[in-house]
Parts: C-alpha cells; sequence; structure tokens
C-alpha cells in the first residue's frame, strides 16, 4: 500500500502533525523519499496542516482539560510543530477564553466544592499544581489569594 494511502488513513482517524505522519509512516516500513511525497502531497492537498493541529489541541487542552497557557504550548510543541506555530496557536485559542474563569474553574473542581483553602500546605500544594497545569505563576497566587481560609495564611 502507498504511503500517500497509509496517511490518508491516518488522518481520518485524528488530527496529526507533519511529524507525526512521518514517524508513523516510517514505522510502517515506508522509505524516506515515499513518506516524503505522501507529506507533500497530504500538504498540498490541506489534508495535512500543523496550523490546525495546533489550534486542536490548543482548544482540547484549554477548554476540555483547563490547562494553562504554558503546559498547551508545550503539548502542541510536543507533537512536533513549530514553536512559532504551537505560539500563535495559542495566542489564538487564548484570545477567547477568559483566563481568570479558566483558573477558577481548574481551582473549584480541585477544591470539590469548597470555597477556601484549609492550611498553607494546601496552598502550597494548590499552587504546585496550577503551575504544573501550565498557569502563570502571578495569576496562580492572585486566585489562590483570594481563595484563602479566615484563619491568616501567610
Amino acid at each position: 500500500m502507498s504511503a500517500y494511502i497509509d496517511g490518508l488513513k491516518m488522518l481520518a482517524q485524528r488530527e496529526l502533525s507533519e511529524l507525526q505522519v512521518c514517524q508513523r509512516l516510517a514505522r510502517k516500513g515506508h522509505d524516506r523519499d515515499a513518506v516524503d511525497e505522501a507529506v507533500a502531497r497530504l500538504r498540498e492537498e490541506r489534508a495535512l496542516d500543523d496550523m490546525r493541529v495546533a489550534e486542536a489541541i490548543a482548544r482540547t487542552e484549554a477548554t476540555g482539560r483547563r490547562r494553562g497557557k504554558l503546559r498547551v504550548r508545550m503539548q502542541i510543541e510536543r507533537a512536533g510543530i513549530a514553536k512559532s506555530t504551537a505560539k500563535r496557536a495559542v495566542e489564538e485559542v487564548f484570545d477567547t477564553i477568559d483566563d481568570d474563569a479558566l483558573i477558577e474553574a481548574c481551582l473549584s473542581k480541585r477544591l470539590r466544592g469548597r470555597e477556601t483553602i484549609a492550611d498553607d500546605r494546601e496552598f502550597q500544594r494548590l499552587y504546585r499544581y496550577l503551575i504544573g497545569q501550565g498557569f502563570e505563576s502571578d495569576r496562580a497566587m492572585r486566585a489562590l489569594t483570594a481563595r484563602r481560609g479566615p484563619t491568616g495564611l501567610d
């Protein structure tokens, strides 16, 4: 079977970056020239578009998984998409998202219905969690400080 047909089948199942298609075609045993030709043809037919893939990843990570800009960008780059394309996709997707609402939704889920943070240890744990989810440190600190309990954590 041709590399082109295999590439089309892969893309029919899910969006993939150019790098991902190249790697998967190579694993299937197609030689380098056949892979290059297939990728060029798929790109020409717009079946393969790294910007479209980057935007899809960004939307899924931000709205579905409630992740911050840094983590979203890292996920896009992990898919083999260029840093400049990843940055542009993140900017476009996050233009339509309220960052404060996103971090609040993330915190609410983690606090499981509670409004306040119990103690300093939980505050630190939540801070590490938010940073790991890709939120900027100052934004995470603001959101957490607003939810501090009446115990006067410092």
